[in-house]
């Protein structure tokens, strides 16, 4: 340990006093990290048990172009998700191309003009916002007479279940659930949440589609939202799903007639999920998906470090370090601009891949202020791998998730501590 320990104070410059708070830290996080540990034993077997069901095979890897027809890994592959995930059917694909692509193509193909979208959880994600007609963008879902009503949670981040009774009517035909905070103050919601919310939302009418944003969310718990009543679950495949191996995708799963209508949409009327070409990626999809459990592993012991880094040193952190976790994203309320600038700096020399670049907040597409992120990852916006970004504006809260390996991401994490350190926001005499 000594020799470690020497390493990464000389190799990573990370001063004495910094290390030696954050080994006291982790020492005091041991037991939270044998239930993430014991978790994701739990779906690594899962994911196991749905391979060798589906008679997993070499032959599954090989490419197909053009078409795509009789594309057997594709099928199997999709099977597969389907088996994980307790639902009916599954389209997994690189077409989708993010997990904005992916709620889009959910949305448009289980929506008509008149229909009525129903968010109970707020605002969605700022992305999802344009796709909806909440924020004015061509093409969005309310050109074409698709509207739109939401009903904000209550001031402890719980539902407000006689708000979401009233706010249903006969034109609501989906209720969409995002599961992680987006760019809120409030917890990711767990899958007993999401069970609670979907059961009072059928009471009231049965029919209608409940979708889960499920993005940050697979693998963090043993049971995912299609087992407990959600009609579709939709995520990314540079999130948690993909492993970190996926270069692409995204994918969709629960019933089979409203994943099919999501392939309608993706390809065309009358070809749905037929075709597809997988260009010779599925070998990626299929090997991330595997690893994926352990990747998440990791994910949520590198956030579970810098909660109990942060909670220490006196800041507002959500979810704390004692709390049940939804997602594996990590909020750190930073009090001023300079201390989130300087930890995602921090995060970025902690990088495999750009370990060299300085980030700096700019006006990104799509925000209403200036915005820095954090990445040096292999695969272009995976966030997945250890990635940190914030919104410049107060209370200067940086949203920091990811991490391939545990030891990874809480190197990451010392690096951007060390940063704030020699930028000399924190006082010394609060590391010890």
């Amino acid at each position: 340990m000594e020799m470690l320990n020497t390493f990464i104070k000389e190799q990573f410059h990370i001063s004495e006093d910094v290390l030696e708070y954050c080994i006291k830290k982790e020492q005091e996080i041991q037991s939270q990290f044998k239930r993430i540990e014991e978790i994701a034993e739990y779906n690594q077997l899962k994911v196991l048990a749905a391979m060798q069901k589906n008679k997993l095979s070499d032959v599954h890897f090989a490419a197909t172009t053009g078409y795509g027809y009789n594309d057997l890994g594709r099928d199997v592959l999709e099977q597969i998700y389907a088996d994980v995930f307790h639902a009916e059917s599954g389209l997994v694909r690189p077409q989708l191309i993010s997990g904005t692509h992916a709620l889009t193509v959910a949305l448009a193909g289980n929506l008509r003009p008149g229909d009525e979208i129903l968010s109970p959880v707020g605002v969605p994600y700022d992305t999802l916002q344009g796709v909806i007609g909440i924020r004015k963008e061509r093409g969005s879902l309310s050109e074409y007479g698709i509207t739109y009503r939401q009903v904000d949670l209550l001031p402890d981040y719980s539902f407000d279940y006689p708000a979401i009774e009233k706010a249903i009517h006969a034109k609501t035909k989906l209720v969409t659930i995002q599961r992680s905070k987006g760019y809120a103050w409030r917890p990711a919601f767990t899958v007993d949440e999401i069970k609670e919310l979907i059961a009072f939302i059928k009471s009231v009418k049965k029919d209608v589609i409940c979708m889960v944003d499920n993005c940050y969310g697979e693998f963090v718990e043993i049971t995912e939202p299609t087992e407990v009543g959600a009609d579709l679950a939709v995520g990314s495949l540079i999130k948690n799903p993909g492993g970190g191996l996926a270069p692409i995708g995204g994918y969709i799963v629960g019933k089979e007639e409203y994943v099919e209508n999501a392939a309608y949409r993706l390809t065309s009327p009358g070809l749905g999920k037929e075709v597809g070409a997988t260009l010779g990626i599925t070998s990626s999809f299929i090997q991330g998906f595997f690893m994926a459990p352990q990747v998440v592993c990791g994910s949520m012991k590198t956030a579970l470090f810098a909660s109990k880094i942060f909670e220490g040193l006196g800041y507002a952190v959500l979810p704390k370090s004692q709390d049940k976790r939804g997602d594996i994203v990590q909020l750190i309320q930073m009090d001023i601009p300079e201390n989130v600038i300087a930890f995602c700096q921090g995060i970025q020399k902690g990088a495999p891949v750009d370990s060299y670049v300085t980030p700096e907040p700019w006006d990104m597409p799509g925000y209403d202020c200036p915005v820095i992120m954090a990445a040096g990852a292999f695969v272009q916006g995976s966030s997945i791998e250890l990635s940190a970004d914030a919104p410049i504006k107060p209370p200067y809260n940086v949203y920091m998730q990811g991490g391939l390996s545990w030891h990874h991401g809480k190197m990451g994490v010392m690096m951007g501590l060390q940063t704030m350190r020699d930028k000399n926001l924190i006082e010394i005499n609060k590391l010890k």
